[in-house]
Parts: C-alpha cells; structure tokens; sequence
C-alpha cells in the first residue's frame, strides 16, 4: 500500500477515534477500550476494502460486515457516521433515550448495520449465513466478521467455525481482534482460548497473523483473503486494547466505563497531538 494512502487512512482511524470518545463520553456509559482497539481494521473495510453504497445501505450486491462483538459498537458507529451513511451530530446521543444509536447494533434502526448483535459468540454465525447465502446465490460479495479473543470463549463461536469449513465458505473472513483483555480481567487467565491460530486452522480455516493497527498488514491479509480458495479465512489481529489513548491502553479497567470531563479532555487532546503530527508528516510528503 502506497504511504500517501497509509496516511490518509490513519487521519481517518484518528477522527473515529475521537468520535469514540465524544460519543462515549456523552453518553456517560459505554465500551471504550475495545473500540479504540479494532478502529484500523473497520477503517481499512469501510474505507479502503468493502464494496458499500452509503445512499443505499441495503443494496444486495454490498459487501457484509457483522460486528459480533457487539459492545464494541461505539466503534462501528463512528467509523459509519464518518463514512456518511448518518450526521456525526448524532454520535452525541450514544445511548440516549430516543436515540438511534444504542448500546449495541442495530440493524432495524441504523444505516449501515447489517446484523443486530451483542449476544456474543452469535455474529460469527449470522456472518457465516450471509456468506453460505452469497455462495448459493452465486454473488460475489464478501462476509466479514470481527470477533473478541474474549468472545472465542464462547461455545458457538467454534460452531460456527466447523460450519464454514464444512460449507467452504472461501467469501467469509473472521477478524479476531486479540487484545488480551476483557471484562473480567486478562484472556489468558480468564478461558485462555489460546492458540486460536491452531484451533481455526483444525477447524479448515486459512489463518494469517498481523497487527491490528498497521494498515500494511492490514491490507495484505484480507487480499490474501480474497486469494483463498475452498475455505474461510482468520486473521489473528493482535491489537493494543484503548489503543490511541495514553491511560486507556492495556487497562482492563477501560473495558466498560466512560471517561469524566477531565479524561475525556486528556484523550481529545491526545488525539488532536496525533492528528497534528499526522498532517505534518503528510506535508513533508507533499
């Protein structure tokens, strides 16, 4: 990927990360963290990857994104508002009585949403329907998915693994967002699902490993993706939970709460430092 296109999309992951924030922190309640930790990945589908038509968020022919880690959804409303398919005003009303915009997707109510979800360990299946339905519909659109390391605790995750498998399902790609933590304190103490690369991979999946927040790598995964033949694909994603964020970073106690007026000032300004320094480096390019 050329860096001139690198850096346009970390300007964009920067504007959804303080759309993260604001919106959380208005909202006085939400799920920061693990936002903050898979915007690079919805930045690069919505804004390098998927085929999507934002004056048409139903057009059969899109490509399916199913956030099943639901919590997260502070993330996938500030990656769909900065994509156009709602105002950024609303981002302000997170959780608002009346507001479109509540603490999980969906999908009756918000443009852009393909699947309601929060119910962990159910998203990677309705991803993997979607993908079965494209394949016997004979379409060309792509099923994605992103996944907690957390939610693969749940049973029905690896239920829906050996269901892609055995159908081949080659236009289905589960993203597992591996930050190491979640609610109740690390992965690797709480179900410890690790090796999840073995385990898909016993289960008929492609796997690849990146970091989360290289676009690069990003990049070169899901086209190896869409390369795949005969079987779905995982990516190990090993991010940094409340990435972008200096106190959020690798706390699990950023899992679930929002931050007070003088942290949410902290992080904007944090965020504002980056995306200064981003545009400087862009006009050395120039």
């Amino acid at each position: 990927m050329e860096q001139e296109r690198v850096s346009e999309l970390e300007k964009i992951a920067s504007h959804i990360r303080m759309g993260i924030i604001g919106s959380v922190y208005h909202a006085k309640s939400g799920h920061p963290g693990g936002s903050l930790s898979i915007v690079e990945l919805l930045t690069y589908l919505y804004f390098a990857e998927m085929k999507i038509d934002i004056k048409n968020p139903k057009w059969a022919d899109r490509d399916r994104f199913v956030l099943s880690k639901g919590h997260a959804a502070p993330a996938l409303y500030a990656t769909l508002a900065c994509k156009g398919f709602f105002s950024q005003e609303e981002l302000k009303y997170l959780r608002h009585i009346g507001s479109m915009l509540q603490g999980h997707p969906d999908m009756k109510k918000i443009p852009g949403v393909d699947m309601s979800t929060g119910s962990l360990g159910q998203g990677i299946s309705t991803a993997c329907g979607m993908a079965l339905a494209g394949k016997l519909q004979k379409k060309n659109y792509r099923s994605y998915t992103i996944i907690g390391d957390g939610e693969s605790e749940e049973g029905q995750v690896w239920e829906a693994a050996m269901f892609a498998a055995h159908q081949s399902l080659a236009n289905l790609c589960v993203i597992v967002d591996c930050n190491g933590l979640q609610i109740d304190g690390p992965v690797s103490e709480v179900g410890a699902p690790e090796p999840l690369d073995k385990k898909f991979e016993a289960f008929g999946f492609h796997v690849l490993h990146i970091d989360a927040h290289d676009f690069t790598q990003i990049a070169k995964a899901v086209n190896a993706a869409k390369r795949t033949k005969n079987c779905p694909t995982a990516i190990i994603a090993k991010s940094i939970k409340g990435k972008g964020v200096s106190f959020m970073e690798n706390q699990v106690s950023w899992h679930g709460k929002a931050p007070n007026q003088e942290q949410y000032e902290q992080a904007i300004q944090e965020l504002n430092a980056h995306m200064e320094k981003l545009e400087r480096k862009g006009e050395k390019h120039d």
